[in-house]
């Protein structure tokens, strides 16, 4: 018997055990990430929740999105991204 035949899976009962498992296991996978999927709705809608709240007060909502983003960018990442858009400005004449 060769190492290959070895390795493989029985046909028959075994199959049916490896079925039951495999179901069970996509199952507990498909429900993690519903519920994960269900959390994420629940931040996303408390996070524009926060963003109305700024709107309302007179903010403006895009700029504090650029803001947030650039915020959590690393120090050298949004060197980088301000001076390719001050070289795009300048060669548009938006100076």
């Amino acid at each position: 018997m060769s190492e290959a035949d070895k390795k493989a899976p029985e046909i028959g009962h075994n199959s049916e055990r490896f079925d039951s498992i495999a179901a069970t296991r996509i199952r507990q996978c498909m429900d993690r990430v519903g519920k994960l999927t269900d959390e994420r709705k629940d931040i996303n809608d408390s996070i524009n929740d926060v963003y109305a709240e700024m709107k309302g007060v007179g903010f403006d909502v895009k700029v504090l999105r650029k803001l947030f983003k650039l915020e959590r960018m690393e120090a050298e990442k949004r060197r980088e991204a301000q001076e390719l858009l001050d070289l795009y400005k300048a060669a548009l004449g938006m100076d």
